[in-house]
């Protein structure tokens, strides 16, 4: 994924919080380097992230003698890292054993004597090498309350095999033991220390033989990997802790994850002293016969989301069963064929667009052919009718065939080119408002050529996996593999921005910035879902909030209003509309 957008500067956009930056692999690596080369020392970091994981374990279990700890060493940095920990931990009192896999433990191989100090303390330790069945192992893990993970760090990127594998095997045996109330020391707890051992931090790529942590404690920045499925499912609770790195190091880091702090400062003012316009008009272009449910979802979450006016423009069959449901809206009908929106209704709703802030297009629309001639006549009439500007002095009427020579002269000499009288033009059509374009529009637009030069500015385009294979012309992996770059990607090239649905969503734009919404529920896993988010979305933008910030609030708040629902309902039986009373509670809840 790249992070170059020379057009980016920090001055440009909403500051991110530097602890809620995500970075690659890479890139926490270059930080390190010019953090140590600045005089803040590989040494130092280790320190602190070792004390970080520390301090997370004594938070936790606070009565230290009664929380015996057994430490898994690797050979690496992740390795020092937990010595530290375990030094830490035998000083505050813990009963703290070392179980030390492929790691030089000699004085000359010795990083900073962090072995040699945890000896000097007569900390327990045995050796993977020297314990063939794991006969040792079993018998430490089995009273053990904790186990620290720091055999493999961020940089392992392959499969785990051989004696590692056995070795986890072992952990992984042991602890659904414990889990299964067998045995009465109880669960046992395992903290990762940056990543658990079989994670790939870069892809999300979970391995065989993978412990999966309690808690995942991460060290300056959170990884790519851990906002990636599988290896997210595998994390427990993230800590990020902090190492020291100078948050302006990071500067250039624009990927970063929504948390309540950064979408609270993007809620739109409510005043006491206002009216409905003082919220904004919204119009959705939505629904069709066969789908008037996406109308009324889409129509309902704008409201739900503070828009002061909703008008719902659709098929003529679909105003009766919507309007009798929902009350609220004002409704624009439009011509249709067969139920289905079709290329007349481009007229209607120009006529009507004037002062909405906002547009959503697409939710429920079908694309069928009347539909596909429907997107491209509006978007391409749009499109000429920014450009249809006549000369200041130009003066025309209806005229004789005189005049008609004479305008055909006039063709071949104006400096404006070819002017046409004024009944020869097209009609006058408004520029589009911020405009979402969601489901059917989406597919309908990935059946026009060189949809892209037709789209309206500023828009968020919202895809599922699904559309965003028929919009980019790609193989469905090429989305679950590598979303969150193809998000990047697609945003740049086309101007817009791109929330790319799915556990968890992405937001992109167009100058290089990319957010995570670390939301997984499958409250969210049923029909209709993505028309409240459209809406809630489309809701947001009529109230001014800007397009970025509007699809990054519209997710959180969409997602946070299904954790609701799967705490409230179930994971299973949610229905889309369970949603929308959920939505302004969420917001209050942001408000604090």
């Amino acid at each position: 994924m790249s992070e170059n957008n020379p057009t980016l500067s920090v001055q440009d956009i909403r500051p991110i919080p530097n602890h809620l930056k995500i970075v690659s692999v890479a890139q926490m690596q270059e930080l390190e380097r010019v953090a140590n080369e600045g005089g803040h020392s590989y040494a130092q970091m280790m320190e602190q992230a070792g004390k970080a994981v520390a301090d997370v374990i004594v938070e936790a279990f606070p009565a230290a003698e009664e929380t015996p700890v057994l430490v898994l060493v690797g050979p690496g940095n992740n390795g020092g890292d937990g010595l530290v920990c375990a030094r830490y931990l035998h000083d505050a009192g813990y009963p703290v054993r070392l179980y030390i896999w492929r790691r030089k433990t000699d004085a000359e191989h010795d990083y900073q004597e962090h072995f040699g100090q945890v000896a000097a303390r007569g900390l327990e330790s045995v050796r993977a090498d020297e314990d063939s069945d794991f006969t040792a192992l079993a018998e430490w893990l089995h009273p053990a309350t904790v186990v620290v993970d720091s055999l493999l760090g961020t940089g392992n990127n392959r499969p785990v095999e051989g004696d590692l594998a056995a070795l986890l095997d072992q952990v992984n045996d042991v602890r659904t033991q414990r889990q299964s109330g067998a045995e009465e020391a109880g669960p046992l707890m395992v903290v990762a220390v940056d990543c658990p051992s079989g994670t790939n931090c870069d892809t999300g790529d979970l391995y065989a033989h993978a412990v999966p942590a309690d808690v995942t404690v991460t060290f300056a920045y959170a990884k790519w990997g851990h906002f990636l499925f599988p290896a997210a499912n595998a994390l427990g609770q993230l800590v990020v802790a902090d190492i020291g790195i100078a948050p302006a190091l990071a500067d250039d880091i624009h990927t970063f994850t929504l948390a309540p702090e950064y979408v609270a400062a993007l809620l739109p003012a409510r005043s006491r002293v206002s009216h409905k316009g003082s919220f904004g008009k919204g119009m959705a272009v939505v629904g069709s016969v066969n789908y008037p449910g996406a109308a009324f979802l889409s129509c309902a979450a704008m409201g739900r989301a503070g828009a002061g006016l909703v008008t719902g423009a659709v098929p003529q069959p679909v105003w009766v069963p919507v309007a009798t449901a929902l009350a609220e809206p004002t409704w624009l009908l439009l011509s249709h064929e067969m139920g289905v929106i079709n290329e007349n209704a481009v007229a209607t709703i120009n006529e009507k667009l004037g002062g909405y802030q906002a547009l959503l297009l697409g939710c429920g629309l079908s694309h069928e052919n009347a539909t596909i001639d429907f997107v491209r006549s509006f978007l391409t009439r749009t499109k000429s009718g920014r450009s249809s500007v006549l000369p200041t002095n130009f003066q025309a009427e209806a005229g004789t065939a005189e005049e008609g020579e004479a305008d055909a002269h006039a063709l071949s000499t104006s400096p404006f080119g070819a002017i046409r009288r004024r009944s020869q033009l097209p009609a006058a059509t408004p520029s589009l408002p911020p405009t979402v374009i969601d489901a059917d529009g989406l597919n309908c637009l990935a059946l026009i050529d060189n949809w892209p030069e037709l789209l309206p500015d500023p828009v968020i385009l919202t895809p599922h996996a699904g559309e965003m294979v028929r919009l980019c012309g790609v193989e469905i992996d090429a989305v679950l593999d590598g979303g969150w770059q193809l998000a990047q990607e697609k945003a740049a090239v086309w101007n817009a921005v791109v929330l790319l649905k799915g556990p968890y969503t992405v937001i992109a734009a167009p100058d290089g910035r990319l957010a995570v919404l670390p939301v997984a529920t499958p409250a969210l896993a049923t029909a209709g879902t993505g028309d409240v988010l459209a809406g809630t979305i489309t809701g947001l933008l009529a109230q001014g909030v800007e397009p970025f910030d509007a699809a990054c609030l519209g997710a959180w708040l969409h997602g946070r209003a299904g954790e609701e629902c799967e705490a409230e309902i179930g994971p299973g039986g949610v229905i889309a509309s369970d949603l929308l009373g959920y939505l302004p509670a969420v917001m209050n809840e942001l408000r604090g």
